[in-house]
């Protein structure tokens, strides 16, 4: 297991021909320091530009070290990358600034730095700063554990392992967190958030890493593979619903309460459990708490716990067409065929008048039944049907925000308010794992 703190490489964007970038201090860059606004641009291989005082730049790959704890910003950084909450922001760095011509011609932008800074960022990305100490302890225990085991998972088998397709046309597709080929991490939702320095000073962030220095979950001698998510619904979810056909004993569902729900075993059951809104920690609307523990982006989803999407069969139709290549025909049903104990379909059979198709895992049926993501893949169908039976409308009712295996952001913040422990909170989530200090 590890034994030091390790420097990370974070991919901050990629395919950029055109960079902005504010040196906000000294950097070192070989032997000539540089400061100031830089405009950057790839052509033949390189990346050429000039800084503020006519210094010209023109060099394949290029490694800027900060002087005196300088730091670095850079111009339209996208975060929620093909999410509903996808925008543009100006995003501010410690640590080295590394920049690539990679195989695409264009520019890839690479922040180094150590796993400890790293984490602050991370945790004031993810949530709010302002959120419960206790819950931004649990919450830097977590993300420095999923990161120490992805990388060393990364070490011993390189690559993806996602089938995509499998006899009979069906599709089956999970999306692993190990296919960067020039950086450890990159800094969007398929990672772990890193926005950078906090934007709003006086959160507690760093207090939560400070206090956590080294400490790590784990199980069976590994550290372990911690995810989390925004909101359960009510009851997380195995690994394998979302991922791999394996269980792993620690992201095993959960229910999200302190009186449990069991597990959802039946199509009844889980439509039962979808249009109703039982108890739990992240079956939240108090206005106050959220705006204590979410970022104001994530606050613009308000219906996280019980949701609703309505689609025309044509729409649906034009939909799964762009995201499969595949042509269905009109839309006539949608049919779960598996589902995990928290409701969440991991395969799906989509009937169409000219043609079927089974759809999997859990990301992949939400990707293929929306623009950017559905919320979940948590939900039962209703269909409108007009008086000849043909169907009018589809109407979605779902649970929940995210995958659903792991740690339950929302929940998880809910319990730190009500006065529960980092390490309650995390022996909640990641059931039979161990608190156990590295470094």
């Amino acid at each position: 297991m590890i034994e030091v703190e390790p420097t990370i490489a974070v991919g901050i964007c990629e395919s950029r021909e055109n960079l902005q970038i504010k040196l906000n201090g000294p950097f070192l860059l070989g032997d000539r320091q540089i400061v100031g606004p830089i405009n950057l641009r790839a052509s033949g291989g390189n990346i050429n530009g000039f800084n503020e005082e006519g210094q010209g730049l023109s060099r394949r790959e290029f490694l800027a070290t900060p002087v005196a704890g300088s730091t670095f910003s850079i111009s339209d950084v996208v975060i929620g990358v093909n999410f509903h909450w996808e925008r543009r922001q100006e995003q501010t760095f410690r640590g080295n600034l590394r920049l690539q011509v990679t195989s695409d011609g264009k520019i890839t932008v690479i922040n180094e730095l150590g796993l400890e800074d790293y984490l602050e960022s991370v945790i004031a990305s993810e949530m709010s700063p302002q959120a419960p100490l206790e819950f931004l302890k649990a919450h830097a225990v977590m993300s420095r554990s999923w990161l120490a085991a992805m990388l060393a998972r990364q070490e011993k088998q390189p690559g993806p392992l996602r089938p995509a397709h499998l006899p009979g046309g069906e599709i089956r597709r999970w999306y692993g967190r190990e296919d960067h080929d020039n950086f450890d991490v990159c800094a969007d939702d398929h990672c772990q958030r890193y926005q950078g320095l906090p934007a709003l000073p006086g959160g507690q962030a760093a207090e939560a890493v400070t206090a956590t220095r080294g400490l790590f979950l784990t199980h069976a001698g590994e550290i372990c593979d911690a995810r989390f998510h925004k909101a359960c619904g009510g009851r997380t979810e195995d690994f394998a619903t979302a991922w791999e056909d394996k269980t792993v004993p620690y992201l095993t569902s959960v229910s999200d309460t302190v009186l449990p729900h069991p597990p959802l075993q039946t199509e009844a059951e889980a439509e039962k459990w979808l249009l109703d809104a039982p108890d739990a920690y992240c079956n939240t609307n108090d206005v106050t708490i959220l705006q204590q523990i979410l970022p104001s982006f994530d606050r613009e989803t308000v219906d996280f716990y019980r949701w609703q999407a309505t689609y025309t069969p044509a729409a649906l139709a034009k939909i799964i067409g762009e995201k499969t290549g595949r042509e269905l025909g009109a839309i006539c049903e949608l049919m779960p065929l598996d589902r995990g104990p928290s409701g969440r379909i991991h395969r799906l059979r989509i009937c169409g008048s000219k043609a079927s198709l089974v759809v999997g895992k859990e990301l992949e049926i939400r990707r293929v039944l929306s623009e950017s993501h559905l919320l979940s893949s948590a939900f039962s169908v209703f269909t409108e049907r007009d008086p000849s039976g043909v169907p009018v409308r589809f109407i979605l009712r779902g649970a929940g925000w995210g995958h659903g295996v792991g740690l339950c952001q929302i929940g998880a913040a809910v319990m730190a308010i009500r006065g529960r422990s980092a390490p309650e909170i995390l022996q909640h989530y990641f059931q039979g794992s161990t608190l156990q200090k590295l470094y």
